[in-house]
């Protein structure tokens, strides 16, 4: 099964995480089949990237998302948002 989850990466008590897609069996920080984002939880969730287009075509291709990575997803849409409107 392929997945949407996040990757750590970074130094000790500094994560900063992937956004990637992967298959279910492999290890968390192992192989993965594309990259799709960043997030950085020390900086604003705005700051945080992520390529939609690729993360739409995975979803429409079977790919879940982890329920992590939805959050990560769900708050960056939010924050994006809201930066746009006090703009």
């Amino acid at each position: 099964m392929v997945k949407v989850r996040l990757a750590r990466f970074g130094a000790k008590k500094h994560p900063y995480y992937h956004i990637v897609v992967t298959d279910s069996d492999n290890r968390r920080d192992g192989r993965f089949l594309e990259l799709i984002g960043k997030y950085d939880p020390a900086k604003p969730m705005t700051d945080a990237t992520l390529d939609e287009s690729r993360l739409a075509y995975w979803v429409s291709e079977g790919a879940q998302i982890s329920v992590t990575a939805a959050r990560v997803l769900r708050v960056k849409k939010a924050a994006t948002a809201a930066a746009a409107a006090a703009a």
